[in-house]
């Protein structure tokens, strides 16, 4: 398969070793996560899509809110 890197910028060590590159802005390690979550999801939404799954009602997700 093909390898995805998330990396910050000026990483070139990594940068060579994937296929496709995401890059962050060099943050602190605590905010890192959230430059890289959004990303990500958006990635894995569109992944689904191609695959065909209804991204609206997953298989095997237990309903655990009511809301009345």
């Amino acid at each position: 398969g093909q390898i995805l890197a998330i990396v910050t910028e000026g990483d070139s060590k990594v940068r060579s070793l994937a296929d496709h590159v995401l890059e962050i802005p060099n943050v602190d390690d605590a905010l890192a996560p959230l430059l890289t979550v959004i990303p990500m999801q958006i990635l894995s939404y569109h992944i689904a899509l191609m695959r065909g799954c209804d991204v609206d009602q997953p298989r095997n997700l237990a309903k655990s809110v009511t809301v009345e």
